[in-house]
């Protein structure tokens, strides 16, 4: 199996520095990842890092709460491509969705969507403060604003992937949309095990370990 090519190299910490995101995209480069996962800010750079390469630049959105308004996520999102991100990772309003405001949520979703056009929109839908009820829900939400993947987590909320949520998620969208695993993907058997179970894509700041 070739594990490079469903990873996103990642790094969102806050004290991520230029020199870190540099070190990020020559570890891209090397082994051939499918993407970096950066804060906007870098986006620039990782797309300067990375010309002349198939690596793509991801951005996240709305990171990590998703509490902003709807308005200003979508203007995150088309910064963020028009810097030279090819993929959005955004965080969905949590609490809307624990509220019941389901089209609130799938309006968001869907507002970006169209904001960023033919380029690649992951959900996070933060599974670690949800019900498989809510998260079932997200996934329909996320479908219904034709989002291309949704996600487990930001690596930043109270727990990261899990097998059930990953085959959970992947039981609701099917063909339809994809499955991204992130937040605590650390080692070969663990990446394995979750494509196994229908992800497409890992995001991980482990990705050298894993292939390794």
């Amino acid at each position: 199996m070739e594990l490079n090519k469903y990873i996103d190299h990642t790094i969102l910490k806050a004290t991520a520095s230029k020199k870190d995101i540099k070190k990020l995209c020559e570890e891209a480069k090397e082994h051939n990842f499918y993407s970096v996962c950066v804060n906007g800010c870098y986006v620039k750079d990782a797309k300067k890092y990375l010309a002349e390469t198939d690596v793509k630049v991801a951005a996240v959105v709305g990171f990590p709460l998703g509490a902003m308004t709807t308005k200003t996520k979508v203007f995150e999102a088309k910064d963020a491509i028009e810097n030279g991100a090819k993929e959005i990772d955004m965080v969905i309003n949590v609490a809307k969705l624990q509220d019941g405001e389901f089209e609130y949520v799938k309006d968001e979703i869907g507002k970006i969507k169209e904001a960023i056009g033919e380029n690649v929109l992951k959900v996070i839908i933060e599974t670690c403060y949800l019900t498989d009820e809510q998260k079932v829900k997200a996934c329909e939400l996320s479908l219904e604003a034709k989002a291309d993947f949704v996600k487990t987590s930001t690596g930043f909320g109270t727990a990261g992937a899990t097998f059930e949520d990953v085959k959970l998620m992947k039981n609701v969208v099917g063909n339809n949309a994809k499955v991204k695993a992130s937040g605590g993907v650390k080692d070969r058997q663990t990446a394995e095990k979750y494509i196994e179970l229908g992800a497409e894509r890992l995001g991980t700041s482990s990705g050298i370990d894993i292939i390794k």
